[in-house]
């Protein structure tokens, strides 16, 4: 099985192409597996400043249909030409699929270096493929080590020790901006009930904001607020809040957003600054706002630029740590695409062996003679196998596995057959209904 991943970030797409990929990102997976057989599995992480699709296929050149199959896919759903989708993704192979998740859960790669919300997100991800049903069982075996990675990263480095995030660098930008600098006095207003919003909800809490309302499209304010305080807002009484808010903040990215011209009529005779920090890729207030008077807009872009930088020390760290955890990773992956070949081997060996102790039993019967052919049979067998193993662990860790497949069937006519996808339901006790009834039901940023 091969590895690969399709990757649009912050780095090397504009946040406006990657919000428009990322439409139709919870079903996109699952239609690929239905239209292609060259996708064995695929895993969306879709977050606020990035888009990638992990995937799995059964051979090397499959790759590039699966991949195609992914373009057509995100192409149809997202309304881009599949030219351009094509264009925005840069598609990693085999180890630098590895490296890459590995440093994006561990927060190397997010436009705040260090932030804590990403692991949750690539976990997340792999829970809802699981759900699903697209996640192969490769997928699971990388994501659970990313997350793994993740923890080691937090636990033996300083990265991230400061708590920065997305959210909390856009809150510190908002408090240069502010006159008063003093949280309890000010009244905010957060559209969403997703990760985000409750991010926004525990760290406007820590710094003493007293006065939180909460706006959701789809009407789960009323139960958001009941585990993390504030007060509910629906479609009439939301002018009244905005218009009386200091900041408004958007987390939901849903398909209606506050319009320029709406805010200015709602703001008509509001007397104090309005600041307001969108942080849904899909923008849950209008661009034009910003040119309002008496607003000011921070956007994903302005939490980049403003993002400080970690130590040398930490980052040089927390890189170690994930290269080492990406390379013990292949490597034991690379030992695991051979276990198929092994397990060939071995069944071919013994129904030869099974086959002559039947010849045996039938000229002899089941005598004390037999027996000891059958027991110096088998421990011949058994040493004859070591050897083999042991080259197929070893040619596996060169990256040489297709070779030993290929020598099996040119010596022995065996076909190595890989495990059957279906097996990646059983591979995660969690009870995925449970969850999704849950805490997963909330609006994502």
């Amino acid at each position: 099985m091969v590895l690969f991943s399709l990757v649009a970030t912050h780095a090397d797409v504009d946040l406006e192409t990657v919000a428009q990929l990322s439409n139709g990102s919870s079903v996109v997976a699952k239609a690929a597996l239905a239209d292609s057989p060259a996708v064995s599995g695929a895993v969306v992480v879709a977050t606020c400043n990035r888009y990638e699709i992990y995937g799995e296929a059964a051979h090397a050149d499959d790759v590039e249909a699966a991949r195609s199959a992914l373009v057509t896919q995100i192409s149809e759903l997202s309304g881009l030409g599949e030219q351009t989708v094509s264009r925005s993704f840069s598609t990693h192979l085999g180890p630098d699929v590895t490296q890459h998740l590995f440093a994006v859960s561990s927060g190397l790669d997010s436009a705040v270096v260090g932030e804590r919300e990403i692991a949750g997100q690539v976990r997340r991800a792999l829970i809802n493929a699981q759900h699903e049903g697209t996640a192969s069982p490769g997928l699971v075996r990388l994501f659970q080590a990313a997350s793994k990675t993740a923890k080691e990263v937090g636990a033996q480095t300083a990265l991230g020790s400061r708590g920065l995030s997305i959210v909390s660098v856009a809150l510190d930008l908002a408090t240069d901006l502010s006159e008063d600098r003093d949280w309890s006095t000010k009244r905010v207003v957060v559209f969403g009930t997703g990760a985000y919003a409750g991010a926004t909800m525990s760290l406007l809490r820590e710094r003493g904001c007293r006065d939180v309302a909460v706006y959701s499209q789809s009407g789960r304010a009323e139960t958001f607020v009941a585990t993390r305080g504030g007060r509910a807002l629906d479609a009439e009484s939301l002018p009244g809040a905005i218009a009386a808010a200091d900041i408004i903040i958007g987390c939901s990215g849903s398909d209606s957003r506050v319009e320029a011209e709406e805010l200015a009529s709602i703001r008509s005779g509001a007397r104090q600054p309005l600041i307001a920090i969108d942080l849904a890729l899909t923008h849950d207030f209008d661009p034009q706002v910003g040119e309002l008077d008496g607003v000011e807009l921070l956007t994903l872009e302005s939490v980049r630029l403003a993002a400080p930088q970690e130590q040398a020390e930490s980052l040089a760290q927390a890189s170690g740590i994930v290269s080492a955890a990406a390379a013990a990773f292949e490597t034991e992956r690379q030992a695991r695409s051979v276990d198929s070949a092994i397990v060939a081997l071995r069944r071919h060996t013994m129904n030869v062996l099974d086959s002559e102790m039947e010849k045996v039993r039938a000229r002899h019967g089941c005598t004390a003679a037999a027996e000891e052919v059958e027991f110096a049979l088998r421990r011949m067998v058994k040493q004859l196998l070591h050897i083999p193993t042991v080259r197929a662990r070893e040619l596996a860790a060169n990256g040489q596995q297709d070779d030993y497949v290929a020598a099996l069937e040119a010596l022995y006519g065996i076909q190595v057959e890989q495990p059957d996808a279906s097996a990646r339901a059983a591979e995660c006790p969690v009870d995925h209904q449970q969850l999704q009834q849950g805490k997963l039901r909330s609006e994502s940023a």
